[in-house]
């Protein structure tokens, strides 16, 4: 019997240093490693999830892409009342029902809301960033501020609080920021409190870029980490932030992952285009985009657009713009064609990039593409051949496009 007791307590004796030895190597492995660093000496894409969370809800929430290669980068914005299939309760719902803030408490574990966004995009999230209302405070004062353009006033009183907020260049401090970063009016029109907070996290990160080297002081860092829910340890989050330094944060739209309004249950939700379909079309082309590393000043610049509508179908070229437009295009002009009667969608290629034009080309499926490329002298003057071009490349809209690609070339 004394043999047994013996045995057993070598062998828990054996286990506990087992255990120690796995803790040690766990923590320096944990210590040493940088995922970011993986992801950029696999070349991959990083796709970083923020979300700005108030009373253990999202106020917003945005998708980063960062391609380290070529330094572009892309953000799409997630609506909350976007209305999906949620498997979890199976039916449709607002995605940010099943947003559970405890999920993001331990790393690497996927949240089921972030699970929604991979599979509403089509794409894996590398990492995520969770920012509260109350941690924004102190996150922007260690930024000493964060300075946005304001196009008009903002003034509200109730029994409860008092907003205003100048208009003009102004520079937020972290309780100014907070606020106007998470507040919500009776009578702001929605999109007008989008482009707001739109406009804020990209003063945000532009800001958190300017003060980047400030904050790889040892305390600072610390300090900075501590404030952020995220599945990142400190290095991996300053190594992040280290390279969002190359992101022209004044030529990186937002797109908003659009729909159309239907009322769900009782509750006015956004319905995906498409059927969801869409948006992982838009999110793969920008992909492409991110990555294409093209020696030429058209790569680093929207294609413009000029849409005319060749057929008898009222709208269709407004139509056609706003789809346009949520891939990324700038469409600068619409209009009619000369005549309805254009049996074939034509795309008119002015810009002298082939590559890009077949990629807008593909996104609508149209194999017909003509090229009219200007005419310069000897001296670089524009040589006035009586045709005048708007934009890099005309859409004429035919029969034969549906709304949303062509049918038969």
């Amino acid at each position: 019997m004394k043999i047994f007791k013996g045995d057993a307590s070598l062998f828990l004796l054996g286990l506990i240093i087992l255990l120690l030895v796995f803790g040690i190597i766990f923590s320096v492995h944990t210590f040493r490693s940088n995922p970011v660093e993986d992801a950029i000496s696999a070349n991959r894409v990083l796709n970083v999830l923020f979300v700005l969370e108030d009373n253990k809800k999202p106020v917003s929430t945005y998708v980063f892409m960062y391609y380290p290669a070529t330094k572009r980068a892309a953000i799409f914005d997630i609506p909350g009342d976007l209305g999906l299939l949620i498997s979890r309760i199976n039916r449709v719902d607002r995605i940010d029902r099943v947003y559970d803030p405890s999920a993001s408490v331990y790393p690497g574990r996927i949240s089921a809301y972030q699970n929604e966004i991979e599979k509403l995009l089509g794409i894996n999230i590398n990492f995520s960033i969770i920012i509260t209302k109350e941690n924004l405070v102190s996150i922007v004062d260690l930024l000493e501020g964060v300075q946005i353009f304001i196009p008009s006033p903002v003034f509200h009183h109730d029994e409860n609080e008092l907003i205003l907020f100048p208009s003009g260049m102004t520079i937020l401090d972290g309780d100014k920021a907070s606020l106007y970063a998470t507040y919500s009016l009776p009578h702001e029109d929605s999109e007008m409190g989008v482009f707001r907070r739109q406009r804020f996290f990209l003063g945000y990160l532009n800001r958190q870029i300017q003060m980047n080297e400030r904050l790889k002081d040892r305390q600072a860092a610390k300090m900075y980490h501590s404030l952020f829910r995220t599945t990142m340890n400190q290095r991996a989050l300053m190594k992040l932030f280290d390279e969002f330094i190359y992101v022209d944060t004044d030529r990186t739209n937002i797109q908003s992952v659009g729909g159309n309004l239907r009322e769900v249950s009782g509750q006015m939700l956004i319905i995906p285009h498409f059927d969801g379909n869409l948006i992982k079309e838009i999110v793969r082309q920008t992909v492409s985009t991110l990555t294409r590393e093209v020696e030429d000043h058209m790569a680093d610049r929207a294609l413009t657009i000029e849409v005319l509508n060749g057929t008898a179908v009222n709208g269709l070229a407004g139509r056609t713009a706003e789809l346009l437009r949520s891939f990324g295009y700038d469409v600068i002009s619409i209009g009619n064609a000369d005549r309805n009667s254009y049996d074939s969608t034509v795309v008119i290629h002015h810009s002298g990039d082939d590559e890009m034009v077949r990629a807008f080309a593909d996104v609508i499926r149209c194999t017909n593409i003509r090229r009219e490329i200007p005419l310069y002298d000897e001296h670089d003057e524009l040589v006035n051949l009586g045709i005048e071009y708007k934009a890099d490349i005309t859409l004429l809209i035919g029969r034969n496009f549906n709304g949303r690609f062509v049918v038969g070339n």
